[in-house]
């Protein structure tokens, strides 16, 4: 039996400073027409390290590709070796599934191209994502990210990106000197097992108190598929057998 796809991924890499060319250039030599490279900060639950008594932030890089499903899994295995996303502490990966696109679908090859997949790999791929994920995205105020990633430790996630950004609300306008300045965000990725989403969702929004206007905004994306995250599943696998 054989299953015919189309469509398209979003491929989400976070890897550590100056890793990312490589990702885009493997990526690119897999057939993906490029990327978008964003810089952030990592933090994690049993983060130690500090100079002179002083937390460490780990930068990070956020690399988004986007790719047909006729090229995904080339692209995604070329990602992986190319900075050993299947050994720890090496990064991680994982995909979206998008519903539409729009300016690239040309570039993209969509609608030209469609790959067939056997039961054999299929069961391989249900046998790697026995655990299913989703990704929280958070968008909040300069400053209190801090607040975000408090409140997601504690429902129990295990870590996350930041990233910086602007706002464009239609009630977040402020002026210096007649000059209209666009307040900045901060965006926090915190990617969680299902199990653990509601939890971890309604924290966040108790803990940056999201339910207040101006405050921010939390949204979550069903994940497809994750690499470099078995701390996370071994850690499952442990809980379940108890």
């Amino acid at each position: 039996m054989k299953k015919t796809k189309s469509g398209q991924k979003l491929i989400v890499t976070i890897v550590k400073k100056e890793k990312a060319k490589k990702v885009v250039h493997a990526s690119t030599l897999a057939g993906a027409q490029g990327g978008t490279t964003f810089f952030g900060k990592g933090f994690r639950i049993n983060e130690k390290k500090r100079f002179l008594g002083i937390p460490v932030e780990r930068e990070r890089e956020v690399i988004l590709t986007l790719v047909s499903d006729s090229i995904y899994h080339k692209v995604m295995n070329a990602i992986i070796e190319s900075v050993k996303l299947n050994k720890p502490q090496h990064g991680i990966g994982f995909v979206i599934d998008t519903k539409r696109i729009s300016g690239i679908s040309h570039m993209l090859g969509l609608g030209i191209e469609n790959e067939e997949y056997s039961n054999e790999s299929e069961m391989k791929q249900m046998d790697i994502q026995k655990f299913s994920y989703d990704l929280i995205v958070t968008i909040v105020n300069k400053g209190d990210s801090d607040k975000v990633v408090d409140a997601s430790k504690s429902a129990g996630a295990e870590g996350g990106t930041i990233i910086s950004g602007r706002g464009t609300g239609i009630h977040e306008k402020a002026k210096l000197f007649n000059i209209l300045i666009e307040p900045e965000k901060e965006v926090i990725l915190t990617l969680i097992i299902k199990e653990k989403t509601e939890a971890v969702l309604k924290a966040i929004e108790s803990g940056a108190g999201l339910d207040q206007p101006g405050k921010g905004i939390a949204f979550v994306l069903d994940v497809d598929q994750t690499v470099g995250i078995n701390h996370l599943l071994n850690s499952q696998v442990s809980d379940e057998m108890k």
